[in-house]
């Protein structure tokens, strides 16, 4: 039975002016650029319908997204209107819609049309294989990272021959000692070719194949196969995919009938190869496109909404908008200084019931946002500890995570030698050529014998390989526990990750999210010795029992920290945590984006190039709009870094808020020098980084001589290369962590607390 249908006057009537002109344009190329919260799925939807009800047959409609939810919502949204046509619009992800082409025409370019899609662990095999056949070394030709660098390739239409022929890219390769790289992509290709498979990104590439390649009856076909190609999220395209579009609709005959909508100011998935080129020069291509741009925000209050443009006009590269709203002023957004990324933790928790009892909000209403996914650690621990229910979207909870149970195994074995579960774990982790007969055989004999694994292994019969890699694997284990007498949980954690291998087998892949992984095991490490730091006993245990710095006591607090059953939280009202790119798309009442700090927000793998600061820009532009009723952000005077505290600078993305949008609160009386920029900010007067000065210094940095560090001391008249001239106000701090106070004489926010052990400073007197 058909869904009831919503007559033609109505839905057209749910519109505002620039909508309802976006919906019922005419043919040629259309721009729709929306800003968040302005009702782009309506508009992209009700097109469709409108384009139905002028006479357009739906099979002749070609609409791409980038998931399945958003192609079912869009087509139920079209059903509402005109009916079981919307059936038979042809609408899906561009992965799934090709696909379904290659399999009437994968033949013309040799491959079967009943052909395989390999997944990731598919490819994570062949590619596995290739590297063993060349005899390549595992830890340099990391899988991921060849992986990723073959996706690299593909999406921008660069096979297996041309690469062999980028002297750039072989360059590159040579330079991360992966010169056989290439040979590695042809056999990959040759494989997947033989198999007659194809992988997720040649269900693109093939698709651009086989319309470009001398297959002009092909390319026809489609191009009068479709009279309409709608585009969702097109900021998001990469190359490629632009490419193959461009292939359905440019021949002489068409009027280019293609409807693109999309957000440049929301364009963060370069890492996942999307080009904001494609929307930004989208006018350049077709110079005679009807653009309309989506200004009125649904979502967001006033204050919400000003913070957003405020912060997206530094991006100098954007298509012009002025995001507004209608909705009320609502509440100022509050900036949190925090004295610690703990304290951070705490106060968010505090926050939290503060807003739902004053606001009477739910959990599922309260979303906190992260740059990167290790900060979940303090969260969650905050949240747990306040018995505030959380769910972590699109990702595990912290100690779920593969790496950090990983370090936590080998932690737990230095331990406890009898801790199987553990054992099985890292027995073969890092691999060290113990195969799974070798390692079932122990479990088999310890069952048995009703003994641990690690005493079953003096009964197994093995290889004299497998005997050897265990004995080593034995000895490693018990110079941890030696260790373990006379180190604190941190020095030994620290040295188990690198003497396990762990660390460097993690540092060989790249990619983003090896990089994340690293970053997990660093966030564990510091919460390792932010542990010792606290100094505190352990719940039910006194001093003499077990020492408070020892990796036992820490295991125990995790323990007790993470001992809560998951599946709970399913079925109760939680609060989600996840990274801003995660996201993009939802929204809440109240959000809270917390490390807004430099090199941590901004990444400090941007800060260097004006390209990626800008996405990065976007990027918080995303957080800030996630927001409808409640905006608080919150950034940390410190943060543990590999086990350092390391003094941050508030990010130059708060500076750039102005000041009538911001309420904010000083969490603490600790004004730490250094931080002169927040407070002038935290008190309304802000200013732009544009307008910092940075002092021209009148000393050669050729002549400029260092002072031993253990020399500065109170009263001194220094010289630093950036800074200028300055006084030494104090010096506090252990040996190694010694942090001096300075008045510099030339810079905006005179006075700063410098790491003396990475500081350069020249005594002037």
């Amino acid at each position: 039975m058909e869904k009831n249908v919503v007559n033609h006057k109505s839905y057209l009537d749910e519109l505002n002016d620039i909508q309802r002109k976006a919906v019922v344009s005419g043919s040629g190329p259309k721009m729709v650029i929306a800003g968040p919260g302005s009702g782009k799925t309506r508009v992209l939807t009700y097109r469709i319908a409108y384009l139905i009800q002028q006479g357009i047959p739906p099979h002749r409609i070609l609409a791409l997204t980038f998931t399945n939810k958003a192609a079912r919502e869009m087509k139920d949204r079209i059903e509402r209107v005109v009916g079981a046509a919307a059936k038979r619009v042809i609408a899906g992800t561009f992965h799934s819609v090709f696909a379904r082409f290659l399999r009437y025409d994968a033949h013309l370019i040799g491959y079967p049309n009943d052909f395989t899609i390999y997944d990731t662990d598919d490819t994570k095999s062949v590619v596995r294989g290739i590297i063993k056949k060349l005899g390549l070394e595992p830890k340099v030709y990391q899988v991921s990272a060849i992986r990723s660098r073959i996706s690299m390739a593909k999406s921008n239409l660069i096979t297996p021959k041309l690469y062999a022929a980028n002297t750039d890219l072989i360059n590159q390769d040579r330079m991360n000692r992966r010169p056989m790289l290439q040979n590695i992509y042809g056999l990959y290709t040759q494989e997947l070719m033989r198999a007659g498979a194809m992988d997720f990104d040649d269900l693109l590439l093939q698709m651009f194949r086989l319309l470009y390649e001398n297959y002009d009856n092909v390319r026809e076909k489609y191009q009068e196969k479709f009279d309409y190609v709608l585009v969702d999220e097109f900021q998001d395209t990469n190359y490629l995919q632009y490419q193959i579009i461009k292939q359905f609709i440019d021949y002489d005959h068409s009027p280019h009938n293609i409807n693109i909508v999309g957000d440049d100011a929301q364009s963060i998935y370069s890492f996942r190869g999307a080009t904001i080129e494609n929307i930004l020069k989208f006018e350049q291509d077709y110079p005679q496109v009807e653009t309309f741009k989506l200004e009125q925000n649904y979502r967001s209050t006033n204050f919400i909404v000003q913070a957003a443009n405020d912060v997206i006009s530094y991006n100098k590269n954007q298509i012009q908008k002025k995001i507004w709203t209608s909705e009320e002023q609502g509440e100022k957004i509050k900036i949190e200084k925090c004295i610690s990324d703990t304290e951070e933790g705490r106060k968010v928790a505090s926050l939290i019931i503060e807003q739902k009892n004053r606001h009477h909000l739910k959990n599922s209403e309260i979303a906190i946002l992260y740059r990167t996914n290790a900060q979940s650690r303090t969260l969650e621990e905050h949240l747990r500890r306040n018995n505030i229910p959380y769910k972590i979207f699109g990702g595990l909870s912290f100690y779920q995570r593969k790496e950090v149970k990983d370090l936590v195994a080998y932690l737990r074995l230095t331990v406890n030698y009898k801790d199987n579960e553990a054992m099985k774990r890292v027995i073969n982790y890092p691999k060290r050529g113990l195969g799974n007969t070798t390692v079932q055989k122990i479990i088999d004999i310890a069952d048995a014998n009703e003994i641990s694994m690690w005493e079953a292994v003096g009964m197994v019969k093995l290889s004299k390989r497998a005997e050897n890699a265990l004995l080593g694997f034995g000895k490693m284990i018990q110079d941890f526990t030696k260790r373990s007498e006379t180190q604190d949980a941190y020095t030994l954690a620290s040295y188990i990750a690198k003497k396990s291998g762990i660390l460097d087998l993690l540092q060989q892949d790249n990619t983003p999210e090896g990089v994340s992984r690293v970053e997990n095991i660093t966030s564990l490490l510091n919460g390792i010795q932010e542990f010792i730091d606290l100094d505190e006993v352990v719940e039910g245990q006194d001093l003499d029992a077990i020492s408070n710095k020892s990796l036992a006591a820490y295991l125990q607090n995790i323990t007790l920290l993470t001992d809560q059953d998951q599946s709970d939280v399913d079925d109760v009202d939680h609060i989600t945590l996840m990274s801003v790119h995660a996201a993009k798309g939802l929204e809440y009442p109240s959000v809270f984006v917390v490390g807004m700090e430099e090199n941590l927000f901004p990444s400090y793998l941007s800060v260097s190039d004006p390209r990626q600061l800008d996405e990065e820009r976007r990027l918080f532009y995303v957080a800030i709009t996630r927001a409808e009723k409640y905006l608080t952000l919150t950034y940390a005077n410190s943060r543990y870094h590999y086990g350092q505290v390391r003094y941050n600078d508030v990010s130059r993305f708060l500076e750039e808020i102005g000041g009538d949008n911001v309420d904010s609160i000083i969490s603490s009386s600790n004004t730490t020098a250094g931080f002169g920029a927040a407070r002038s900010r935290l008190s309304g007067n802000f200013k732009s980084l544009r307008e910092v000065k940075v002092p021209e210094l009148k000393i050669d940095p050729a002549q400029f001589k260092p002072s031993p560090n253990d020399q500065i001391a109170p009263g001194q008249k220094v010289l630093h290369l950036k800074f200028g001239e300055g006084e030494v106000l104090a010096v506090d701090g252990a040996t190694d962590n010694k942090i001096a106070t300075i008045r510099f004489d030339q810079v905006d926010n005179p006075e700063r607390r410098i790491m003396l052990r990475f500081a350069k400073l020249q005594i002037l007197d």
